[in-house]
């Protein structure tokens, strides 16, 4: 009778790697507080727009003037206050992430893939190629961002594809240059050349050996470039060019409501930029303590 060969105890190697994963985690959580700090607030914030029509506890546009006092204050009942429509603030900021989050998620989705496109292509074939690629990225990097989506959403009527688009449009040549500069640090190594060698083709090397390898610097851009969308897609809004309505409100667009009320009623202004502030703050420190974490030469200093 053949001899039975050996088992590998694959329940407890997988505990001790699961195990290793979390104290992993629990020492990267305590070396950098304000990163997991700023970690769970944008959860939260997440969470928050996905489940808004649950947590709101009235209608975006409702409008009862016996329940809801024109621009009450911050009270127990109204915790943000009033706007000068009757509307609950508390109500409208949470509904009003969807709008914010989801057009700042959705452009730097596309933003980050334009970019990562052209600076993989720029950076792996260089010559004529990075030339004529890196003019077309300097010529969108020439025009001041808010102006070159204004003039991108003026041309299409606002809607959620054009405004996502022209806020990608700005994001991407910040993706393509750090992308051009990641690949032009590793196209010359022997991996590299070794995959040449054997004959793949290029679109294989990038794919299976190049992009694998500047997936890092294309995380921390991305979770940083996400503030930048959300400040892009208020100011769209502030300037009548989102897509916000009465009963799907967003952050900037609340600002623009009741910008002649400021002086009257301080919350009015105050709420939709304090959401807008910590929405931006909070994933730009996520995205500086993902990039301590991810880059080894800082990891290594640290």
């Amino acid at each position: 009778m053949a001899a039975t060969p050996a088992v590998r105890p694959v329940i407890a190697e997988d505990f001790r790697r699961h195990l290793n994963w979390r104290q992993s985690l629990l020492r990267t959580a305590r070396s950098k507080p304000v990163g997991t700090a700023a970690c769970i607030v944008c959860i939260l914030l997440v969470l928050v727009a996905i489940f808004a029509n649950e947590l709101a506890p009235q209608a975006a546009d409702a409008v009862n003037p016996t329940k809801n006092p024109k621009l009450s204050s911050p009270s127990l009942s109204h915790p943000f206050g009033t706007d000068n429509l009757f509307r609950d603030m508390f109500s409208r900021v949470i509904i009003g992430s969807r709008i914010s989050l989801g057009i700042g998620f959705a452009a730097v989705f596309f933003g980050t893939i334009f970019g990562t496109v052209f600076g993989l292509v720029s950076g792996y074939f260089g010559g004529w190629v990075d030339l004529v690629i890196s003019r077309i990225l300097d010529t969108v990097l020439g025009f001041p961002p808010l102006i070159l989506a204004i003039f991108f959403v003026s041309i299409f009527d606002p809607s959620f594809i054009s405004v996502t688009m022209a806020i990608a449009i700005i994001i991407t040549p910040t993706t393509a240059r750090i992308v051009r500069g990641s690949v032009f640090g590793i196209r010359n190594l022997q991996y590299i050349e070794a995959a040449i060698s054997i004959g793949n083709a290029p679109p294989r090397v990038i794919a299976r050996h190049v992009l694998p390898n500047v997936v890092a610097p294309i995380i921390v851009i991305a979770s940083i470039q996400i503030g930048n969308a959300i400040l892009a897609e208020a100011a769209l809004s502030f300037l009548g060019l989102g897509i916000a309505t009465n009963a799907h409100p967003s952050w900037g667009k609340m600002l623009q409501d009741t910008r002649a009320f400021w002086e009257q009623a301080w919350w009015t202004a105050f709420v939709p930029g304090a959401a807008i502030s910590v929405a931006v703050l909070a994933f730009n420190l996520f995205g500086d303590a993902l990039r301590d974490v991810l880059d080894p030469r800082l990891r290594q200093a640290s």
